[in-house]
């Protein structure tokens, strides 16, 4: 490809335009802020900025990545496709289930390939974790937890955690979109999960307007209870799963890329790499969707089933109001 994109000028955008330069080292690299501002520093891996989707569009992109905050991943998503050009959306896919409606039915239209990046399923121990599942070797699943904690404040230390996308509700923040992907992977390992319980809070502690604990009670269709929680305040990062099933225990730490499973004959260790670098996880979906744009076998994540994660949010939002 000779001239790609990327959209956003955050964090996840810099892994993304740093990671595309070394799978396309002789592509040019377009970078566009999220606002359209052409900014002053200078700007990683990119060899020009441009100020809209117009301009981007003009220079013949071949490929895009749209990593913008998640309000305004339709706006910039949708004349990319209508333009035929490829577009890869950072999780989640958009901030409210309207604007996922409005992806799929110009995606349908226009059959230009787009895919979203939950990148954890493209984590070894995730897809160790997703066959051991599919295979039931844990016997009927009676049970899950899925917990995530980590200190808003540690996220980004150079910047102040009140003037991040998280924290910022008009910028898709809060702890149940920015850290979507825990829903993202349960609906992927269990299926899609029915709300039986849900409570949001926004405690005193980081004085923020949106929730930073999330605490959810789940079925699947099979009946299987699930717990998930999700928050902003843990100061060690703890980030792990267990699933209880009618022969045994799986439990797995995303954090050291663990995988084990208990049984009556006692712990076994499936996998375990934590020195594997987190960072193969970006490029592995960059692949993949390349994979997807030339035709070849992926794992892509479609519209639809990032839609599914956004449309499990709105509910568990109003089962919460309506308590």
């Amino acid at each position: 490809m000779k001239t790609i994109a990327v959209i956003g000028l955050g964090n996840i955008a810099t892994r993304h335009r740093r990671n595309l330069k070394q799978i396309f080292p002789q592509s040019r690299l377009l970078a566009m802020s999220a606002s359209g501002r052409i900014p002053n520093e200078a700007i990683s891996d990119c060899d020009q900025v441009v100020s809209s989707i117009d301009e981007l569009i003009q220079n013949g992109v071949e490929l895009a990545l749209v990593a913008s905050p998640a309000p305004f991943h339709s706006v910039h998503t949708i004349p990319l496709l209508e333009a035929s050009i490829p577009t890869l959306i950072e999780k989640p896919v958009t901030a409210n289930v309207a604007d996922a409606q409005k992806l799929i039915k110009v995606a349908n239209k226009t059959q230009t390939p787009v895919a979203v990046g939950y990148c954890l399923r493209y984590l070894p121990s995730c897809q160790v974790v997703k066959k051991l599942l599919d295979e039931m070797s844990i016997g009927t699943l009676l049970n899950a937890q899925v917990e995530i904690g980590q200190y808003l404040p540690d996220w980004r230390p150079t910047k102040n955690y009140r003037d991040t996308v998280s924290a910022k509700e008009h910028l898709g923040g809060g702890a149940l979109l920015e850290l979507s992907h825990e829903l993202d992977y349960t609906q992927w390992l269990l299926g899609d999960l029915k709300i039986q319980f849900s409570h949001l809070r926004s405690s005193d502690k980081l004085g923020l307007d949106v929730e930073d604990l999330v605490d959810i009670v789940a079925t699947t269709h099979s009946g299987a209870v699930v717990n998930i929680h999700l928050d902003f305040l843990q100061r060690q990062a703890y980030r792990r799963c267990r699933f209880v099933g009618s022969e045994g225990i799986i439990e797995w730490d995303l954090i050291k890329n663990e995988v084990s499973q208990n049984s009556i004959a006692g712990q076994v260790i499936i996998y375990s790499e934590s020195s594997w670098d987190k960072n193969q996880m970006y490029l592995n979906l960059l692949v993949d969707f390349i994979a997807k744009i030339e035709g070849k076998m992926h794992i892509c994540i479609d519209l639809k089933q990032a839609a599914k994660t956004i449309e499990l949010i709105e509910k568990i939002k109003s089962d919460s109001l309506n308590r």
